[in-house]
């Protein structure tokens, strides 16, 4: 069962959200993109944020899957994860970070067909 490593950010306080989004798939990614055993790795930016819709309290979000929680545990101790840790440094951002276990709640799709699942 896949698992995934999903990061909730917002960026430092003098940026903007332009060059943060400019960072985070520029320079940062190329970090994360050399974790063992990544398989999809996405982001998205907020365009709006429900619970603060005058001010958003987060900027963006990745996504980091992986085939087994054990690779995502595996590239949690990597040189490669401590090399993207050290690249973010001291932003003074904020962040939510969790592991997901996921199942695909879209029965019928042409995923979750190619694994067998039950339509």
């Amino acid at each position: 069962m896949p698992a995934s490593l999903v990061i909730l950010a917002s960026r430092p306080p003098e940026w903007t959200q332009e060059q943060f989004t400019a960072w985070w798939r520029g320079e940062h990614a190329a970090y994360a993109r050399k974790l063992p055993c990544l398989q999809a790795y996405r982001h998205g930016v907020v365009a709006f944020d429900y619970d603060h819709p005058a001010q958003p309290a987060w900027d963006g979000h990745a996504v980091l899957t992986f085939p087994t929680r054990a690779a995502l545990d595996a590239a949690l101790r990597s040189p490669e994860w401590d090399a993207a840790v050290s690249h973010v440094g001291k932003m003074k951002g904020k962040r939510i970070a969790m592991i997901t276990d996921e199942i695909d709640l879209l029965p019928g799709t042409p995923a979750s067909e190619a694994r067998g699942e039950e339509t």
